[in-house]
């Protein structure tokens, strides 16, 4: 059986503003795929970030609404309150649902919102300048950790699909990576899981997605692919945590 490479329905044709090696855009096309698969793009509405991703909505050709720095999941549990037949997800970085917007990831999650969460964990705040963030490892160099990330002065890198994993409202957490085209494939398939969860109302559901960012790392894009692959998921493993 021949297979075709095909431009999903759900992903606007524009040039893309990310960087070289990014991992952002092959995130939105999974989304997009999944969309259509399940057909959905009539219902879905997708809560843009601040952070690298703050456009998202240029690319994906469904319902999106905005949200202040941090604010994501407030916006979408106020949405699908009032809209319960509705698909709706946040789409987040690591600055945005790890440092901002840390309260409202952690009670969203404890009231067991039935919503899907893609949260694009790579390491480091990537719009406004390389700076650590909450997921940044011991040692990384950044532009607010020039000498490396120490534990006894910016602590520990926060591992939040683990902290989540405690609650009893949450009923669904896997990490995954898009270092390679078998851990994508894994990818889509968790991000999927994650929305049909919310189709069959079981409750809140997180994938957090393991992404390069060769710009901030000063590597190339080869180099931050093996980067994830030989560093970060060392300090964050892969798999399904609930």
């Amino acid at each position: 059986m021949k297979k075709v490479f095909t431009h999903p329905k759900s992903m606007r044709d524009v040039s893309t503003h990310y960087c070289a090696g990014c991992g952002h855009g092959t995130a939105h096309r999974l989304i997009c795929e999944i969309v259509d698969e399940l057909g959905i793009r009539e219902k879905i509405i997708a809560i843009a970030p601040v952070g690298c991703a703050v456009i998202a909505y240029d690319y994906w050709d469904f319902d999106c609404s905005e949200a202040a720095h941090g604010r994501a999941l407030a916006v979408a549990t106020a949405i699908k309150r009032v809209r319960p037949n509705n698909i709706v997800f946040t789409y987040q970085g690591d600055g945005d649902l790890a440092a901002i917007g840390t309260a409202e990831t952690i009670h969203a999650a404890n009231r067991g919102e039935n919503l899907t969460v893609i949260f694009v964990n790579n390491a480091i705040y990537g719009m406004t300048g390389g700076q650590m963030a909450p997921t940044t490892l011991l040692g990384q160099r950044t532009a607010t950790t020039p000498d490396g990330r120490r534990a006894e002065t910016e602590g520990y890198p926060l591992k939040v699909s683990e902290i989540l994993s405690q609650l009893p409202a949450v009923k669904f957490l896997e990490r995954t990576s898009l270092h390679s085209p078998q851990e994508i494939i894994k990818t889509k398939r968790a991000i999927k899981q994650a929305f049909q969860n919310q189709i069959n109302k079981v409750g809140f559901s997180l994938v957090e997605i393991l992404s390069p960012c060769p710009t901030y790392l000063g590597i190339t894009p080869e180099e931050a692919l093996l980067w994830l692959k030989d560093v970060m998921i060392k300090e964050f493993p892969l798999g399904r945590l609930k």
